[in-house]
């Protein structure tokens, strides 16, 4: 990833440029394990880019061999009552739904390994570009812990059965099969990473911020809907969006042969 340059905190690390906040998980050593710090830091960062208007793109990785690991299993350990479990998969299932409802495009920039709740990271974000050697997996089954939390992203990122498999059997599958699954948008060699993923984010900050974020939340919102609702709803905000100053200029700009000149209006 691009060079970073600490936070407030060592767990997250964050750098921008051009529009694009690059955000790196930042606890190597426990291959970027989901601890309490680390999920707080990434849930107020999201928290504060969803209100800055420089950052059009958030791309989320993480440091050293391993995209996430899952869940800090020695914290979870350390305090072993039912009020600090439900304090680490509430904020958990906060923080994922920060992510999908962040209005702004989230990538996930996944290399080495994203197993359990880092697995449940990358079906999170609305894109997601992995390297050809990465893997993932939902190995909760394996040590009696049935991924239940990642089984909601996971569930919505890809088939039934797929995903039935994966949380099942907790086997992991490689970045081909991912990207069949539907998990991952795009599978590219390792070396060629962080240039592939600049290039997508760079793509999308090139677009409307408005319109990206109209379309974001209309697209989590109407799939929970059924069809004739769907459609209803769909119809209200294609009316809400034509009349954005945006879409008025994207139509003139199209008509005229020109760039168009977004304002987020």
């Amino acid at each position: 990833m691009p060079n970073d340059a600490p936070l407030t905190e060592t767990v997250l690390l964050r750098r921008d440029a051009d529009g694009v906040a690059w955000l790196t998980l930042n606890r190597p050593q426990a291959r970027n394990a989901l601890s309490m710090a680390l999920m707080q830091a990434l849930d107020a960062e999201l928290a504060a880019i969803a209100e800055d208007a420089a950052v059009k793109v958030v791309v989320i990785g993480g440091a050293g061999p391993a995209f996430c690991a899952g869940h800090d299993l020695r914290e979870l350990r350390a305090h072993p009552d039912r009020a600090a479990y439900l304090a680490v998969f509430a904020l958990c299932s906060h923080l994922m739904q920060r992510i999908v409802r962040l209005p702004k495009p989230v990538i996930a920039r996944a290399h080495g390994v994203a197993t359990a709740a880092g697995c449940q990271l990358v079906a999170s974000c609305d894109l997601a570009v992995a390297a050809d050697t990465a893997r993932f997996a939902t190995p909760g089954v394996d040590i009696g812990l049935f991924c239940s939390t990642p089984m909601v992203a996971l569930s919505r990122a890809v088939g039934r059965k797929a995903a039935m498999e994966m949380l099942l059997t907790g086997d992991m599958v490689d970045a081909a099969r991912a990207r069949e699954l539907g998990l991952v948008n795009r599978v590219v060699p390792e070396a060629e990473l962080d240039a592939k993923v600049t290039a997508l984010a760079g793509l999308l900050a090139g677009k409307s911020s408005l319109t990206l974020a109209i379309g974001k939340e209309a697209f989590y919102r109407q799939a929970e809907l059924t069809l004739e609702d769907a459609y209803a709803y769909a119809s209200e905000v294609m009316v809400r969006n034509m009349l954005a100053r945006d879409a008025a200029e994207g139509i003139d700009a199209f008509l005229d042969k020109r760039l168009p000149v977004w304002t987020g209006t």
